[in-house]
């Protein structure tokens, strides 16, 4: 299975990257699965139904979510429909939406999808190893599901590391996701789980993290609070990652960064 994981999309300038691009991947590296998170999509802060469902219409599969999931409050009510759109985890109970999502492809094999949050400099959310584990319990990569892949949304890569090294050979890929810059740590690891600390954002990186840089900047600066943060919408870099799975065990065979527009280095699957 060839699976491709395309970091937080930041305002128009990433939607406008993902539209763009992603059909002409989706032919070109031959995927059967494409996974995006989305939390920043709508002006750089939380998603929209309404772009959700865009996203969905240009060739993405799942969309995973983080700590911005809820900064657009129509997705509250719509996300009990919205199976494709995952938000964390490790939420509370109650809370709307899921924290997995299992996919369907056409020739009947299963993809688990997951979302976490770490709880190092983030909010103090339910454990994301236990939760994860519990759920992994249910969804036995290989037998009931053909792939599993674990969005770790997360501030710090000694979180995501070890949330990696503990789900080993359960699962295809682990990923981190929310800081914005991709990581050069790609790599299957012993029991043969590909991973990544960071997939890094798609979005214009002429900025701080996707945000316009001069009130960014001047936040640090000043330490002042200021202006509302904007996107900055030059040209973005899609950033991400592909994994190929082996149907039979479900872990990884390859892995490879994907970058392609905007300032920085391009790089692309070559399997």
């Amino acid at each position: 299975m060839r699976i491709l994981f395309l970091g937080d999309i930041v305002g128009r300038s990433g939607r406008d990257g993902v539209t763009a691009r992603l059909p002409e991947l989706r032919r070109q590296l031959s995927l059967d699965l494409v996974i995006v998170n989305a939390e920043n999509a709508s002006h750089g802060f939380g998603l929209s139904p309404g772009i959700a469902r865009d996203l969905m219409g240009c060739g993405v599969d799942v969309i995973t979510l983080g700590n911005h999931a809820w900064d657009r409050r129509d997705l509250i009510g719509e996300i009990d429909g919205m199976p494709a759109v995952v938000r964390p985890l490790n939420f509370p109970p109650g809370t709307p939406g899921q924290g997995s999502t299992v996919v369907t492809l056409a020739d009947g094999r299963k993809v688990l999808v997951v979302n976490v949050m770490g709880r190092l400099f983030m909010d103090p959310l339910d454990d994301p190893f236990r939760l994860t584990l519990e759920l992994l319990a249910r969804h036995r990569l290989g037998v009931t599901v053909q792939a599993a892949v674990v969005d770790v949304h997360a501030e710090a890569s000694s979180e995501k590391w070890a949330l990696g090294h503990v789900l080993d050979g359960k699962v295809s890929l682990v990923v981190g996701t929310h800081t914005h810059t991709p990581t050069a740590d790609h790599r299957i690891l012993k029991a043969g789980t590909a991973f990544q600390s960071d997939a890094g954002m798609c979005g214009d990186y002429d900025s701080v993290i996707g945000m316009q840089k001069e009130a960014a900047v001047a936040r640090f600066v000043r330490k002042m609070p200021g202006e509302r943060l904007q996107p900055a919408e030059g040209e973005a870099t899609v950033c991400g990652l592909m994994v190929e799975t082996d149907d039979v065990t479900g872990l990884a065979r390859k892995v490879a960064p994907l970058r392609q527009g905007g300032m920085l280095s391009g790089a692309m699957p070559d399997f």
